[in-house]
């Protein structure tokens, strides 16, 4: 230690600003600039610990050993609940500060220790191809953003001086694929799907949820290499937005600035351009040429300095440089970690996550008399498929077969996988691709009915270097279910047994002939430990599905524009806010086992002018003879004469549950700011005319009509000088 005496940045008393302005002031240059990538070493002479900042947890405590593991992140966009998601993020915290500070205990301060999280990924996930889309919460920006905002406020806790734990929303901003090309790739978009689409959600997270950090992006937007940009970290985020915590680079992002955007020629010249331009934190090891960069005249040890504070003022925020005994989230056990309370909350999660496509004469819920079952296809009893990526590892986890084995303990459950999800090249031997169709089929016939588990898993979309299986460096290169899973649901299929088809995956899939064949179709994407249970849950029963879409299910890719292409309103428009097409299932669709009906719609107002509120209400009657959950939908359209806006937008939702019989009037306030949209020059831009407001749960379309959503209520309104 320098003294005995305790020194101010170490007094609690004193401000966070103030405390971080006297350890800067004691910090040589060299001990600055070692602090400013994602391992900071330890200053010994000053008592402060090492920290190493790369962390994650994006739907649980990962790669850090034992943790609960709920589903992955477009699984809970999928429940459309905000305050279940909040509740997610909370448990998360717990588990993560108890391992934090069992770990400091013991002397460890290594990767993924810490307790500043790279989570949540709030990117518009615009096209299905993407491999990480997975881990975002779909393709609309207001969805994104209350799921997104929901899950930073629960993790990082509503101490008025302490942060639980620092939320990181990333990859800022317009970041969505290719993988193949992230290192490289200039997202050009206008100033219109800039502001509309690709940061309404980060602006939740900053301005309402106050996340303490965000992580830039690998590609340039606009030209301008997102983790030096000027734009979008400067005048957006801390001007704009009045963003008060740090920012960090995506891991080596810094380095692409000179060996592949080629913005830079040099090491120092590309770590200067980002710590000037407001990137804060490494991840990485490019900002250890920041001593040549200042030798060289390139920054000034003040801009150092200021970058610098950004980054401790988050340690002090998060108590790691107080006494244990005065934070409180200290004092959180060890054994929150996977501890049952969070298993059920797993549990919760995943049956909230699951969407019912299909469900032909009521074939589900299944009955749980049936003495012969036969569960067939790769996922049914693959552990890592309920995981997706960046997850943590789960001390026991349930499969779909051994989710059905416990609800029906007395039946004959006849299991084969049926076929691996990819082709294996075994030297042309005839019927080596479907070689485990006989035993399939075999199950088939002597079962009363038959449930399908097929899909994807995170070796076929996935981030770079992590899709194995997908030949273009973790995205997909069609929406097809891979490997011989068609064929195989065909052939169950001609058995003439009735099927359950259970898919699980990270995105679409253009399950074009199950939807025409097949009579139930769920979609359970990657659950999570509980998922085996919440699959079976809602199969047999005991749980009525309630989930939502929150991605647009495609009929084909020639549904699609090119995946490099980041604009929305092209020759074919991007999701649902703009596709013209009818879709396989649109994005907000999803059954249940109940009727619901929605009627007396009501506007406070007819007219509005410039500035004003609008309430709606409308009653939800469960009309069905089982109680269940409904997501009930607020969308937006605005005047036809407005050729650039969206065909209608999200605007509102809510989850509630209904007993049979039961009404109830729901209620929801548009914001005068929700009514505007942004010109092509990205201003503010509000046009007087006729708006329309529908309320129910599903889109407005006549796709979701056909598929049995419920019904939709429409009312007009206008906005007037």
């Amino acid at each position: 230690m320098e003294k005995e005496k305790k020194l101010p940045f170490q007094n609690p008393e004193l401000s966070f600003e103030e405390r971080a302005d006297d350890l800067i002031a004691r910090l040589g240059l060299e001990e600055k600039i070692s602090q400013m990538t994602h391992f900071s070493p330890a200053i010994l002479r000053l008592g402060i610990p090492a920290y190493t900042w790369w962390n994650e947890c994006l739907h649980g405590v990962a790669r850090a050993g034992v943790a609960t593991v709920f589903p992955q992140a477009i699984g809970l966009a999928a429940a459309w609940n905000a305050p279940l998601i909040q509740k997610v993020a909370d448990a998360i915290s717990e588990e993560a500060r108890a391992k934090h500070h069992e770990a400091a205990r013991r002397g460890d301060r290594g990767i993924y220790k810490g307790i500043n999280f790279w989570s949540p990924n709030i990117n518009i996930f615009r096209d299905p191809r993407w491999g990480r889309g997975q881990e975002t919460y779909g393709e609309d920006p207001f969805l994104a953003g209350r799921i997104g905002a929901a899950f930073v406020k629960g993790l990082q806790g509503e101490h008025p001086r302490y942060l639980k734990c620092a939320a990181t929303p990333k990859h800022f901003a317009v970041h969505s694929g290719p993988e193949l090309l992230r290192h490289k790739f200039n997202a050009v978009v206008s100033q219109q799907d800039l502001r509309e689409t690709y940061l309404p959600a980060f602006r939740e997270c900053v301005v309402e949820a106050k996340a303490e950090s965000v992580m830039g992006a690998y590609n340039r937007t606009n030209g301008e290499p997102c983790c030096a940009s000027p734009t979008l970290l400067i005048q957006i985020l801390r001007k704009e937005w009045g963003f008060k915590g740090h920012v960090v680079s995506d891991c080596d992002a810094i380095c692409d600035i000179h060996a592949n955007h080629k913005v830079a020629d040099t090491r120092q010249e590309s770590a200067a351009l980002a710590v000037k331009n407001g990137c804060d934190l490494n991840c990485g090891e490019t900002y250890s040429s920041l001593l040549d960069a200042i030798r060289e005249g390139l920054i000034t040890e003040k801009e150092i300095d200021a970058a610098l504070k950004n980054i401790l003022l988050t340690r002090f925020r998060l108590g790691l440089l107080d006494p244990p005994d005065i934070v409180p989230y200290s004092a959180v056990p060890f054994e929150k970690c996977d501890c049952e309370e969070h298993r059920d909350l797993a549990r919760q999660a995943a049956r909230e996550s699951i969407v019912l496509l299909k469900n032909y004469r009521n074939l589900l819920p299944l009955s749980k008399n049936l003495k012969t079952i036969a569960v067939i296809g790769p996922n049914a009893d693959d552990r890592g498929v309920l995981l997706g990526n960046y997850n943590g590892t789960p001390s026991q986890s349930v499969t779909v077969l051994e989710g059905i084995r416990r609800k029906l303990p007395d039946a004959r459950i006849f299991y084969a996988p049926g076929c691996p999800l990819e082709e294996l090249n075994e030297r042309g031997h005839v019927g080596t691709f479907t070689r485990g169709f006989a035993e399939a089929l075999a199950c088939a016939e002597r079962a009363e009915a038959v449930i399908m588990v097929l899909g994807l898993n995170s070796f076929f979309e996935g981030e770079e270097g992590d899709g194995s299986l997908s030949p273009a460096g973790g995205d997909r290169v069609n929406l097809n279910l891979p490997g011989k899973q068609q064929e195989l649901l065909e052939a169950v299929c001609a058995t003439g047994k009735p099927v359950v088809l259970a898919l699980m995956s990270g995105s679409a899939l253009a399950v074009n002939w199950a939807q025409e064949r097949v009579p139930a179709i769920l979609q359970a994407w990657y659950p999570g430990e509980e998922g085996g249970t919440a699959v079976a849950d809602a199969i047999f029963g005991d749980y009525n599905p309630a989930g939502r879409l929150p991605v647009t299910f495609y009929k084909s890719l020639d549904q699609l524009p090119p995946f490099e292409d980041y604009a929305m309103n092209g020759e074919k428009g991007r999701t649902y806010r703009y596709m013209k097409e009818e879709p396989l299932y649109p994005f907000g669709f999803g059954l249940s086992y109940t009727r619901f009906e929605y009627s007396a719609l009501r506007l406070s107002a007819k007219k509005l002018r410039a500035g004003e509120p609008l309430e709606i209400s409308a009653n939800v009657k469960n009309i069905g003879s089982r109680a269940g959950d409904e997501v009930a939908q607020l969308y937006l359209s605005y005047p036809k004469e407005i050729a650039y806006a969206p065909l209608r937008q999200l605007r509102g939702f809510m989850r509630f549950h209904l007993n049979p019989g039961e009404s109830r009037r729901i209620a929801f306030t548009l914001a005068p700011e929700q009514m505007t949209l942004f010109d092509r020059e990205g201003k503010v831009a509000l046009a007087f005319g006729e708006y329309q407001i529908f309320v129910g749960g599903s889109q407005p379309d006549e796709r979701s009509a056909a598929l049995g959503g419920a019904n939709v209520l429409a009312e007009q309104f206008e906005i007037v000088p």
